[in-house]
């Protein structure tokens, strides 16, 4: 069989240790072919470590000069819909990283560049091919929770802001909810069959992020610390259900950190931070908890999926369709936070 012609785009990070690293467990499947990234260093580096044949500055020379079967997508998230289009349009199958982009708008051109060049788009909503959570769906699709009508979700840190262009809205368009509490939501609207949002209102604090700390170093840049530190927001969907949301890179809470998704249905409920399900039996409650599920690595179990699919067998969990729901609720969540009012989608 041949090898996938694999291309990465933006050789930072999430790059490293989501995408190469995992890409060079199955060099009998693919062959990392060529790398983009505007940090020449960044470049060499990856050069070195990874024995890419072609390296660029400008992703759309690196498409428009050799031949790839499929790109994984690692820049900031500005640059993710301009890069993930150039990738469709030259004809290969797209892993780009969450969020989908910056706007809702974004999302749908890269929606509909990947129907028009019949290749995979998917996003890097990696919770789904957790063990946990795959458990979890099949419960519900089982009928264990019945409707699901109501659900919170977190993705709390409790002093854990990252650095680089992490604060940086102009290029990340946003602090946690964008980053963090993209991937929980998404969860949860995937537990729940992705019903339809009607109406969105949010709010989001910047705080913490902008104050350096007494008297140790500030481990981020506080100074030009642009996003929000915490947001919080309420979901309403065409089929009644009502989805809570909170989300920080700092707040005053006594964990370290608490990311999960908690729904309530009229047979059941779930956990999914402890994979637990609850439910009322002869009138008692009961807690079904899953004493071992079978958790590998996230990224790789996706990856492992991208290539399959790539290759022509089985699909992604992940669609375009969906990647414009998650992107329509988050703009709809900052500009509710902006403007202080409900936003209607």
């Amino acid at each position: 069989m041949t090898k996938l012609r694999i291309g990465i785009v933006g050789g930072g990070g999430i790059a490293q240790a989501a995408h190469i690293n995992n890409y060079k467990k199955h060099v009998d499947r693919v062959e990392l072919v060529a790398i983009a990234d505007v940090n020449e260093t960044t470049l060499r580096r990856n050069v070195e470590a990874h024995g890419f044949a072609h390296s660029f500055s400008d992703y759309r020379e690196m498409f428009e000069k050799v031949e790839l079967d499929a790109v994984s997508i690692c820049t900031p998230n500005k640059f993710h819909a301009p890069a993930t289009i150039a990738a469709l349009r030259a004809g290969c199958h797209v892993l780009c990283e969450k969020p989908p982009a910056m706007t809702a708008a974004e999302a749908i051109q890269m929606e509909a560049a990947a129907t028009e060049s019949g290749k995979i788009l998917t996003y890097g909503f990696c919770n789904r091919y957790r063990g946990r959570a795959l458990y979890l769906k099949r419960a519900i699709e089982a009928g264990e929770l019945g409707h699901i009508y109501a659900g919170r979700v977190a993705a709390m840190r409790r002093n854990g802001i990252p650095g680089g262009v992490f604060v940086n809205k102009e290029l990340q368009g946003g602090g946690p909810l964008i980053d963090i509490g993209v991937h929980m939501l998404d969860l949860a609207l995937w537990f729940m069959d992705f019903p339809k949002p009607v109406q969105v209102m949010g709010s989001a604090y910047r705080e913490l992020g902008t104050k350096p700390y007494d008297t140790v170093p500030t481990p981020w840049d506080y100074v030009n610390y642009t996003v929000e530190d915490l947001a919080m927001g309420m979901i309403r969907f065409d089929n009644g259900a009502t989805l809570l949301l909170e989300t920080s890179f700092i707040v005053h809470m006594p964990e370290g950190s608490n990311s999960t998704v908690r729904l309530h249905g009229t047979k059941g409920g779930l956990d999914y931070k402890s994979a637990g399900i609850h439910k009322l039996s002869q009138g008692i409650p009961v807690d079904i908890v899953a004493p071992k599920i079978p958790d590998p690595d996230m990224h790789q179990v996706q990856l492992e999926a991208f290539i399959a699919a790539a290759e022509g067998n089985g699909t992604m969990l992940s669609t375009p369709r969906e990647g414009v729901v998650v992107q329509q609720i988050i703009e709809a969540l900052y500009r509710s936070a902006e403007t202080g009012e409900a936003v209607n989608l």
